[in-house]
């Protein structure tokens, strides 16, 4: 029977990379002489770090084309709030999300449910397993799921036939 995989999933090597590159951008630029703007990568989470919130706007101008270059979708970032630091420096965080959380999951399992497309979608962890008699019902399933969530980067793999 085929089957498929829906999940969501960053590559961390391309965001440390991308990190990377827009830290070396942002140390190069005149406007960011002498203050202590940077972005930091701990596990799944991007911290910037800056003087204001206009810097910390700059510096996301910066890194989001970064990950674009480096085929990384940027809907995969949910933003923090502001936070004072030490002074008049402010931070915030960039949650890297990776997997596809159980709300979504459920929405789309739902929203497979009521195409009245003849497949089976079952929650497996943080990914979604579909599996139907045809592979061209496989294909229309991707397409509703991709027409429909457009707010959440998913990936479709894991083809079996």
């Amino acid at each position: 029977m085929p089957s498929f995989d829906i999940m969501s999933e960053v590559d961390l090597v391309a965001l440390r990379n991308a990190v990377d590159v827009a830290n070396r951008k942002i140390s190069g630029r005149y406007d960011f002489k002498g203050t202590d703007a940077r972005v930091e990568q701990g596990d799944k989470v991007l911290t910037l770090f800056g003087d204001s919130d206009f810097q910390l706007d700059q510096m996301k101008a910066i890194l989001l084309p970064e990950m674009t270059a480096k085929k990384i979708d940027i809907r995969c970032l949910e933003y923090g709030d502001l936070q004072k630091v030490s002074g008049n420096k402010v931070k915030q965080e960039l949650k890297v999300r990776v997997g596809v959380d159980q709300e979504l999951a459920k929405k789309v399992v739902k929203l497979l449910k009521d195409s009245k497309l003849k497949v089976q979608a079952a929650i497996q962890g943080d990914a979604i397993r579909v599996s139907g008699a045809k592979r061209d019902t496989l294909q229309d399933a991707i397409a509703i799921v991709r027409k429909d969530v457009t707010d959440f980067p998913l990936q479709f793999g894991n083809f079996r036939d």
